[in-house]
């Protein structure tokens, strides 16, 4: 059985320069993510939201980005699950992408919002119809007995609403503002690449580099 502390790789793909990298931080995400999607990495868009409730416990789950500009980064689910308490308790959460096959990590830190109600009913109607059903069928986060109550609240569901299910009131968008992100390239002999932005007293961004 492999040991542990014999499991290492050796980063060498690419570099990550003051001079190559973007000044703004959306652009340079941008452009980070074309090269995943286009690369083909499994799940491009799957990214570990950390928020932490009113005691200072973290926690983190994976969720999917579904949009991005300069407002921020959005993504949806419902409102009454753990990350969705927490974020109203404590607005401020963090977000991080992990390319392993580029070898790259992209983190990202702000405040988060809820998106306005028409985006959230834009978003929904573009869904499948079964992932809309579900959205309704799963008290997210709660204790259940077992799966079949999800299967009897899908059913139940699905023969309430047929093919038009509305988006429950329990389930909507969230927007990251970033004041904070950093881009993480790997590279030999972990000398690896950081470039931090972050929000001056002007709103502008300013880059720096950090040490691995």
């Amino acid at each position: 059985m492999t040991q542990l502390t014999d499991l290492r790789k050796s980063y060498e793909r690419a570099e990550l320069s003051e001079d190559a990298s973007l000044a703004d931080p959306f652009e340079q995400f941008s452009k980070w993510l074309a090269e995943a999607i286009a690369a083909q990495v499994p799940e491009p868009n799957a990214m570990t939201l950390a928020t932490v409730d009113s005691s200072m416990r973290p926690s983190t789950r994976v969720v999917l980005i579904k949009g991005f500009d300069a407002q921020g980064i959005t993504w949806f689910t419902n409102y009454e699950s753990r990350k969705g308490r927490e974020l109203a308790t404590n607005p401020w959460a963090a977000l991080q992408f992990h390319w392993v096959e580029l070898e790259r990590v992209v983190r990202i830190e702000g405040r988060v919002d809820k998106v306005a109600e028409a985006e959230s009913d834009a978003y929904f109607a573009s869904r499948p119809l079964d992932s809309r059903i579900g959205a309704w069928a799963s008290p997210q986060s709660q204790v259940i007995p077992s799966r079949a109550l999800l299967v009897a609240n899908a059913a139940r569901y699905g023969t309430r609403f047929l093919h038009h299910p509305p988006r429950p009131p329990h389930w909507g968008g969230y927007r990251l503002q970033p004041d904070c992100w950093e881009f993480w390239q790997g590279r030999k002999s972990r000398l690896h690449d950081r470039l931090r932005y972050q929000l001056d007293a002007d709103r502008r961004w300013t880059r720096e580099r950090l040490a691995p």
